[in-house]
């Protein structure tokens, strides 16, 4: 009997769940794309939410008809689907950005081979919502998505120029099978949007319609989201170029030691403190940037486009203009890398000249003091000499005197002559007792 299946215990149970798997499992589920119903009208707009809460964002989207209940807990997730009458709204949050998409039903006279139809105000959120979102708007895109005959290519391609209002245009045709035609011109409008045009069969599945708007988007933010670096990099150039001829005269004197260690080792300092802290403030920027040109690349392999004659596709236009600007960006980033090399190295130059000359001091001093010690060891020498002298003076005045004493006593003998006779065998042994005396201290030690 299947025991699953009745609740009862099974004799094949897991070990305890890691806290995180949950979460991370259920991360593939996390935005799921919209399931659109042709033909329908997108409004897309990103904001940076540098400095922006989810409270803020929350008191926004409560201003919605019939989201007065709405909770911060709901936005956890960091996406949420509201239903709205006669429109669906998307809210996702991520790192830099918080996007918002609202899907609603092309209105009327909006459709193919309508020249600029007004879209901005057909949008279906309360007049003055989206001007009220928190943050700084960076992408808004509506983007039309259309039932229409892709067969020949240059009729729907001349209707979609009429549509963008005959700008020069770049199109694909997405697909390995060619399901629909993407359309762009990368204007941006008087109201601050771009416009994109999509033509699909009628029988476009809803969830094919959702993937091909949320790779659109996603396209044109990453692609925004790279270029963030590109004033950054306009902003370091002055000061990289600065930096390396301050190197080069840092080098040239330390190689002419035509300043001294301290001047130049200060000088040094000031310049690694300038080149770290850029390199501190702008490697998320850069590092960020590899990361959006990468999903940039991969969201147009995800279109798998296919030219059209007499157009540039999508990944073609980005990649010619896109391209340029991470090449220098990447360019900046490893000159800063190498300018950072560089200055450890010329600060390590520097730390040998400083040991070489503190080591030549040390050896002057070394050489000074056993000098010192040499000249001590022959003073030391003299003055155990004049002191084996001076004892042995004493030594032979006691005796003087006691010979002088005894022949006052009347004994015979000649305290001087007497004298004469002891003076080598005291200076003998003055001197053998000084000897045994170092020799003692020293066996001390």
């Amino acid at each position: 009997m299947d025991t699953t299946s009745t609740g009862a215990a099974t004799p094949h149970r897991l070990p305890a769940s890691d806290p995180q798997r949950e979460l991370l499992h259920n991360e593939v589920h996390a935005r799921p794309p919209a399931r659109i119903r042709l033909p329908t009208l997108v409004t897309y707009v990103a904001v940076f939410n540098e400095d922006v809460t989810r409270e803020q964002e929350c008191e926004q989207l409560r201003r919605l008809p019939g989201q007065d209940a709405l909770t911060v807990d709901d936005l956890q997730g960091n996406f949420l689907r509201l239903r709205l009458p006669g429109y669906t709204l998307k809210w996702e949050r991520h790192t830099e950005f918080t996007r918002y998409s609202i899907v609603q039903a092309l209105p009327e006279g909006c459709g193919l081979g309508t020249r600029e139809p007004d879209l901005l105000s057909h949008i279906a959120t309360p007049p003055g919502w989206l001007q009220t979102i928190p943050g700084r708007t960076f992408a808004a895109i509506q983007l039309a998505m259309v039932v229409g005959e892709l067969h020949p290519l240059s009729d729907g391609l001349a209707q979609a120029r009429t549509w963008l209002g005959e700008h020069t245009v770049v199109a694909s045709l997405m697909g390995n099978n060619g399901h629909s035609v993407a359309v762009t011109d990368f204007w941006l409008r008087p109201g601050g949007f771009e416009r994109m045009l999509v033509i699909a069969p009628e029988d476009t599945s809803e969830t094919r319609a959702g993937r091909i708007v949320s790779r659109l988007f996603e396209l044109e933010t990453y692609r925004l989201m790279a270029l963030r670096a590109l004033p950054v990099v306009k902003q370091l150039a002055p000061l990289l170029a600065a930096s390396e001829r301050q190197l080069a005269d840092i080098t040239a004197q330390l190689q002419n030691k035509s300043a001294s260690d301290q001047a130049l080792l200060d000088t040094l300092v000031s310049l690694a403190g300038g080149v770290e802290r850029a390199t501190a403030e702008n490697i998320y920027r850069f590092s960020a940037t590899r990361a959006y040109d990468t999903l940039v690349a991969q969201r147009i392999a995800e279109l798998r486009e296919r030219p059209i004659q007499g157009t540039q596709t999508l990944g073609e236009f980005m990649q010619r203009r896109l391209s340029p600007a991470m090449a220098t960006v990447a360019a900046t980033a490893q000159r800063l890398a190498s300018l950072s090399e560089r200055v450890t190295r010329t600060s390590a130059l520097l730390r040998t000249r400083v040991d070489i000359a503190t080591e030549e001091q040390n050896q002057q001093l070394l050489a000074k003091l056993t000098k010192g010690q040499e000249l001590q060891l022959r003073l030391q020498s003299t003055v155990e000499g004049l002191s084996i002298a001076a004892i042995s003076y004493y030594v032979i005045s006691l005796l003087l005197y006691l010979g002088k004493a005894g022949k006052a006593v009347g004994l015979p003998i000649n305290p001087e002559m007497a004298a004469g006779a002891l003076i080598p065998l005291v200076l003998w042994a003055v001197w053998r007792t000084t000897k045994r005396i170092h020799e003692k201290l020293h066996a001390g030690h």
